[in-house]
């Protein structure tokens, strides 16, 4: 009996890992099509003629040819590729280094009002973008950032969301040790950089896997504060093809994807050690 029930729980988890994969193993198998065998699979979508749409999953005549034309011949993607290099980065730099410190204080100090701000800090991650749109927008107008970078880039740097996952790895170090540290004659600095970021290491990694795959593929906040399709993200560009450019919305689905799938699996350890870490209880 607990030998089927086993094989059952299997099969399980092996259906919905195959229902969440199979849409990017088709958009892969998609992207190396040929461009008649695709316009002939995507043209009662084109012509809306209600005929469900008869998907080849394997190509007939496999080619390359979308990907060199996409990467040589397609300049503003690069534009958009670019945009979402430059904010994800250096959105995730600085916000390491407001979330670093804040974390820290959390963690290691004791002060009035701590849980009370804390608190708060937990109820900001939980509001949805559409809660703050407005108020973030009156705000980024007022001090002339609209229809620019900074204006994704700034609200983004002090995300409570970061300060939250980091501060439960550092809440699980021991405080005996940074004690012994500042007993000794070192400064929060260094009882920081010594102690701090080596064991919270864990916390801090998996807040940059997390925040890198959210960022990377942000829609709304570029979608409401970027007005200059020059400055779009690539998660902007996407959107703004149609059936008509099949080939081209293909590999760039697939382009997109490697970086997001590359920073996972190379963080994925430390993102299941900062998951837990952040689950158990204070």
């Amino acid at each position: 009996m607990k030998k089927l029930r086993t094989v059952i729980l299997y099969f399980i988890f092996m259906l919905i890992s195959f229902v969440t994969v199979y849409p990017v193993i088709l958009v892969i198998l998609l992207s190396v099509q040929d461009s008649d065998e695709l316009a002939e699979m995507t043209s009662s979508l084109i012509q809306f003629t209600g005929e469900y749409v008869d998907i080849h999953y394997i190509p007939q005549y496999p080619t390359l040819s979308h990907f060199i034309d996409l990467l040589i011949f397609t300049p503003e993607f690069y534009t958009v590729f670019w945009n979402s290099l430059l904010m994800t980065g250096i959105i995730l730099v600085f916000q390491l280094l407001v979330a670093v410190p804040s974390a820290w204080a959390f963690a290691s100090f004791r002060f009035k009002g701590k849980k009370l701000l804390f608190n708060m800090y937990v109820i900001f991650m939980l509001m949805p973008f559409q809660v703050t749109m407005l108020s973030q927008y009156i705000v980024l107008d007022k001090i002339q950032l609209m229809n620019t970078r900074w204006s994704v880039i700034l609200p983004a740097i002090f995300s409570t969301f970061s300060v939250f996952l980091i501060y439960r790895g550092f809440a699980d170090i021991p405080r005996d040790i940074a004690d012994s540290a500042r007993t000794d004659g070192a400064n929060e600095w260094q009882v920081l950089r010594y102690i701090g970021l080596p064991l919270g290491k864990h916390g801090i990694l998996s807040c940059l896997v997390l925040s890198f795959l959210d960022y990377w593929n942000m829609v709304e906040q570029p979608l409401a504060f970027i007005n200059d399709k020059s400055k779009f993200p690539l998660s902007l560009y996407l959107p703004m093809l149609d059936m008509s450019n099949a080939e081209l919305m293909l590999t760039s689905s697939v382009i997109t994807l490697v970086p997001a799938v590359f920073v996972f699996i190379t963080g994925q350890d430390y993102l299941e050690q900062g998951i837990i870490s952040s689950s158990l209880k204070e």
